[in-house]
């Protein structure tokens, strides 16, 4: 293999199939950072020849890594690394800067852009009279190209009069027009992805995915937006620092 790593040797002991304990040996490599994402695998002859196992096996094994979300085909060039994104749950960003800062280039795929009346929960959440008129921003969030999360935003008319105003990043444009929100509540937890949710994504439906509610505040408490987003399992990492008090 082209990787400084320990080679890959089949256990004859083990009983898990030859094509597994391959896919966990190069999880594993990938895991360690040895792949880098968007790097390109060794394609599945030169895995063979290089180990001496059949083409049938090596084909199982990255099969396996791209159902993990870990690698990604694309079609008449290769098996890459999928991107993965860490975000803290420690800081207040939005999507766009938080990849930027990773070296990602951020992206949306607009579902839609659009006026309509709260629904009784998201008048509630942002302390709106039932069936306030609010902007909905409805999108498909992307890293280098690749679907990350399906999102939906609501916010105040006054807050964002015109959806279409949004670009890329709805932060940088409150940021723009001195609405940016000092501080967020958020909400994690697993949930298999809806048909809905899971098509546009490219998702089976039921996968799993990390359901995550938003409600970010200005400085005067006041709640300026609520974000709901399903993000996939397999590209996100949410880290928290905790500490042991004295």
């Amino acid at each position: 293999m082209t990787k400084a790593r320990p080679p890959f040797k089949p256990d004859a002991g083990d009983p898990t199939p030859l094509y597994l304990q391959l896919a966990r040996h190069l999880e594993d490599a990938i895991r360690d950072g040895l792949y880098r994402p968007h790097e390109a695998l060794p394609s599945e002859r030169l895995l063979s020849e290089s180990l001496e196992l059949s083409r049938v096996t090596t084909r199982k094994a990255i099969d396996q890594l791209v159902t993990q979300g870990l690698v990604v085909r694309r079609q008449g060039s290769g098996n890459y690394i999928a991107p993965r994104v860490e975000q803290a749950l420690s800081r207040l960003t939005s999507f766009s800067e938080m990849l930027a800062r990773r070296g990602y280039t951020p992206g949306s795929r607009w579902l839609d852009r659009s006026v309509g009346p709260a629904t009784r929960e998201e008048a509630r959440r942002l302390g709106l009279a039932p069936g306030t008129r609010v902007a909905r921003l409805e999108r498909l969030r992307l890293a280098d190209g690749v679907v990350m999360a399906f999102e939906e935003s609501v916010l105040p008319l006054d807050v964002l009069p015109d959806p279409a105003m949004v670009g890329t990043s709805l932060y940088e444009h409150l940021t723009r027009v001195g609405l940016a929100p000092v501080r967020a509540e958020q909400h994690i937890a697993a949930e298999n992805a809806p048909e809905r949710i899971a098509k546009p994504m490219g998702l089976a439906t039921g996968r799993a995915v990390l359901h995550i509610t938003r409600i970010a505040f200005l400085g005067d408490e006041r709640a300026i937006e609520l974000t709901v987003s399903w993000c996939r399992s397999d590209y996100y990492d949410f880290v928290a620092e905790m500490r042991r008090e004295a």
